[in-house]
């Protein structure tokens, strides 16, 4: 086994990509401290500054998704194809990788394509419980597909699937020891309920106005609300801190003692919000985003609701069932202890090591 093996690891456009990406970075670090490893991201994209924040290099190609209405994007984006899979080639040509790691987003897919076509490993780590077309198309020529769902065969072919989960926070595994020091950090009052509101990094913007909407209503019910409102959205809705009970902020830095603080969590359902609310093992209402590609947050988010970890409302459903959905899970502990108990059975903490084991395995 090689002391230095070089790694490409590819995935951006959104937290749910890069975390991740620099997860397995940093656990192929610990197995491997002479390693070189490269980051492959989008121009533009988040990955360009988080990236170099946790201490890798990176290079940026010049690619973009197709969006749904016909647009300069659009037109533009057969020419930006055919620079990423230029640059791409040239990237690997002089970086030599022993194997290269996608975890989704558009400039992976360039990355993984001409790296399946220079015969070398690639791996695929795969978020959601149903991937997009990229990781559909690119899943025939890699050697392995690291995925957090079961019953994936459709997709992708069997012997390739490894189902891992994906990689989470690994202090959000042992949140309960810190419930105390979660309230003293928030300052909280120990002798109230605590909602959690997630909407993403970015934000997400039907939560917030549900929310603000619901909000005097919310405190009647004796809760105390910390809302992660999306840096898109904060200027919008930070005056409502001014209320007595109520937290709204940008971004949380400790996860592990936002989630060690809540009772109960009002979340989007994308891939890596699911992971770490499996591992942390609270009642959460999931509200899917609708507008993503192939509807996939719904379908993650009912691959725990179907085993009944936790309740769904659709956004289409907020105004009609939000308060009733709400007050019941606030007003019965046995319903919150199951689906406590429930969500956590389908965690898979192990994630990040499971999917370096399939990198390593691939090392010549």
């Amino acid at each position: 086994m090689k002391e230095n093996p070089k790694f490409i690891i590819s995935g951006g456009g959104t937290g749910g990509h890069i975390y991740p990406a620099i997860a397995i970075a940093n656990e192929l670090k610990v197995r491997f401290p002479k390693a070189e490893i490269l980051f492959v991201g989008a121009k533009d994209k988040m990955e360009m500054q988080k990236v170099p924040q946790a201490g890798y290099p990176i290079k940026g190609l010049w690619i973009a998704g197709i969006q749904r209405k016909l647009t300069l994007q659009n037109l533009m984006f057969p020419l930006k194809l055919i620079s990423s899979l230029t640059k791409s080639y040239g990237i690997l040509k002089q970086f030599k990788p022993d194997v290269v790691i996608g975890t989704g987003g558009f400039a992976s897919g360039a990355v993984l394509k001409v790296a399946a076509g220079m015969n070398i490993p690639t791996v695929i780590q795969e978020q959601n419980s149903f991937p997009g077309i990229t990781n559909k198309l690119l899943g025939k020529k890699a050697n392995a597909i690291c995925v957090a769902y079961e019953n994936l065969e459709q997709f992708f072919p069997k012997d390739k699937i490894r189902l891992t989960g994906n990689p989470v926070r690994q202090d959000l595994i042992s949140v309960a020891e810190k419930r105390n020091e979660a309230i003293a950090h928030f300052k909280l009052d120990p002798s109230k309920k605590t909602l959690l509101v997630l909407g993403g990094s970015l934000g997400a913007r039907r939560i917030n106005q549900l929310i603000a909407k619901e909000i005097d209503w919310l405190l009647e019910q004796g809760v105390q609300i910390i809302w992660q409102c999306g840096k898109l959205y904060f200027e919008e809705y930070k005056h409502f801190s001014e209320k007595e009970n109520v937290q709204v902020l940008a971004f949380i830095d400790r996860m592990d003692l936002v989630y060690a603080a809540a009772d109960m969590v009002i979340s989007r359902s994308g891939a890596s919000s699911v992971s770490e609310l499996c591992i942390v093992g609270k009642p959460v209402i999931f509200i899917p985003s609708p507008n993503v590609a192939e509807d996939h947050q719904t379908k993650n988010a009912k691959a725990i609701v179907d085993k009944k970890g936790a309740l769904l409302l659709k956004e289409s459903e907020l105004d009609n069932h939000f308060e009733t959905t709400f007050k019941g899970l606030l007003e019965n502990e046995e319903q919150r202890k199951e689906l406590s108990d429930t969500i956590k059975q389908l965690a898979l903490p192990n994630a990040t090591k499971q999917i370096v084991d399939e990198i390593v395995r691939l090392i010549r």
